[in-house]
């Protein structure tokens, strides 16, 4: 018998996010936004928004797994390769979109936007039926570092929060340093 899902623990680990996240965004003051960040090409405003983005990523992703765990494996593997194979336009649609989505959903903005993506997480997570939290599918293991070759649903709702510490330790804010 497989042991059941800690769903406290996954929706614990949101809200450690969004509550990090908030402090994050009222720790900022005005000269930080635009300053470069340690390793990426992006300033702190835009890094903010793309560990937002993670978040709604797994949104989509969710209904992915939901959908190719419905069909052949093969298929599901075919399609993790096709993604690999398309990396290098990937990194740049990645970065110039958050580039460019920091500006819609600044930082005026998207604290809000996490709250309410967390929010329909949290709900997702609650709804899921036990089983489900088997079900996964491949992934293209070169669009990032926390992606594994094959990854369930609870693989899934544990990914974000991967993705925002790992962001985190990037951000140069003169009140984190």
């Amino acid at each position: 018998m497989t042991q059941p899902i800690d769903r406290t623990a996954i929706a614990a680990d949101l809200e450690r996010a969004r509550v990090g996240f908030h402090h994050l965004i009222e720790a900022a003051n005005d000269d930080d936004w635009i300053k470069p960040t340690a390793g990426t090409r992006w300033n702190n405003e835009e890094l903010l928004f793309h560990m937002v983005f993670g978040y709604m990523v797994v949104q989509r992703l969710l209904l992915l797994v939901r959908l190719f765990d419905r069909l052949p494996d093969s298929v599901s593997r075919g399609y993790a390769r096709m993604l690999n194979a398309v990396t290098p336009a990937f990194d740049v649609i990645n970065f110039y979109g958050s580039c460019f989505a920091a500006r819609v959903y600044n930082r005026k903005r998207m604290a809000v936007k996490l709250d309410r993506v967390i929010n329909s997480l949290q709900r997702s997570l609650r709804r899921a039926p036990e089983d489900a939290f088997r079900r996964g599918m491949h992934y293209p293991t070169n669009w990032d570092p926390y992606f594994r070759a094959y990854m369930t649903l609870e693989d899934v709702y544990r990914y974000p929060g991967q993705h925002y510490d790992h962001h985190r330790r990037q951000l140069t804010l003169t009140k984190l340093a």
